[in-house]
């Protein structure tokens, strides 16, 4: 039986982050034993939990060929309106029925100009990165806001069984991601539209309105991340989801998401997520400076960018010599 090295190319190819996650766990327990532990394990996931929740719709934009640059300005800005009906009204709900609607207007704001006007993403959700991000200031002027309901607050700390209910509401969100990516049409049709938006649009997919429930959830989920970090803090900042935008989409194609859309696993963005959470804990216990830890991980996205392009090559090359054998193998006559 002859041995398919096409299948481990691409297998390895696609699980780079996976073992380099391994490789970065046993260099920081070696450094510090402390850090291979049941408590820090929880600790890394409970600080990634809103970052998680951004990334994971991020993955879907990118899968279909686009990119969001507005996700952390609308987790400041969903936080903000928030916490601001919060205060004046003294009620939870709603205050979180006021963040999630802004979230659905914001996401709704980037589907309708991407979807259907065809204005370019980066432009588009840049330019309301910093109206979103403005307005969270305006609104606040720039002051934290504090005297949250003990009802919201209370959520943050919050566990089940001793596990934070944060940790539980992200393995939830991946567990649908997975689903609807692998289980149902619209996760095919998500990943057509990426691979080549016009084949898909004459396969009868529906793409403008895809593509504008893809923004609508992303908007969502990040107004939900920016609450549920304010509840973590008991206070909300206007800044509190600064950069995640650019965390978000480093763990997306640290996870094998290609840029160009098309090609992605809800696995691969798990992995990205982790290696991204280890990292910056392992640095924190290793005593890295705040400033260095942030020139390590904008060097950490263009290791992602690299890597992405790195495994699409090594994919193609992969299953187009493993195209070119079985077209041989073809003509070969058997015995």
């Amino acid at each position: 039986m002859k041995f398919d090295t096409t299948k481990v190319k691409v297998v390895l190819a696609q699980n780079g982050v996976l073992a380099a996650l391994i490789v970065l766990i046993a260099i920081f327990t070696i450094i510090n034993p402390r850090f291979f532990s049941i408590g820090n394990g929880v600790t890394v996931l409970s600080q990634i939990v809103e970052l998680g929740l951004i990334a994971l719709p991020v993955a879907f934009v990118v899968m279909m060929g686009c990119a969001d640059l507005s996700v952390g300005a609308i987790a400041s800005c969903g936080a903000v309106i928030a916490g601001l009906v919060m205060t004046s009204t003294g009620s939870a709900l709603l205050g979180l029925a006021a963040g999630i609607s802004f979230g659905v207007l914001a996401g709704a704001i980037n589907g309708l100009l991407i979807a259907y006007l065809n204005l370019n993403t980066f432009v588009v959700t840049l330019g309301f990165m910093s109206v979103w991000a403005g307005l969270a200031l305006l609104l606040t002027g720039g002051a934290t806001i504090t005297g949250l309901p003990r009802a919201f607050t209370a959520f943050g700390t919050f566990s089940l069984a001793g596990i934070p209910i944060q940790i539980i509401v992200l393995v939830l969100a991946t567990a649908l991601a997975w689903y609807i990516l692998n289980r149902t049409s619209k996760g095919k049709q998500i990943l057509a539209i990426g691979g080549n938006s016009r084949a898909a649009h004459l396969m009868g997919v529906r793409v403008r309105r895809t593509r504008l429930g893809v923004f609508v959830v992303t908007g969502v989920l990040s107004a939900i991340a920016g609450i549920m970090l304010a509840a973590k803090l008991t206070a909300v900042s206007p800044t509190v989801g600064q950069g995640m935008e650019l965390s978000a989409l480093t763990v997306v194609l640290l996870g094998g998401v290609a840029f160009e859309g098309g090609v992605g696993r809800i696995s691969g963005v798990v992995s990205g997520l982790l290696f991204y959470g280890v990292l910056k804990n392992g640095l924190v216990i290793a005593g890295v400076s705040a400033f260095l830890q942030t020139v390590l991980i904008g060097l950490t996205l263009v290791l992602a960018v690299a890597l992405d392009r790195s495994i699409q090559q090594a994919v193609r090359r992969a299953w187009r010599a493993r195209t070119v054998q079985e077209r041989a193998d073809e003509l070969v006559p058997q015995s």
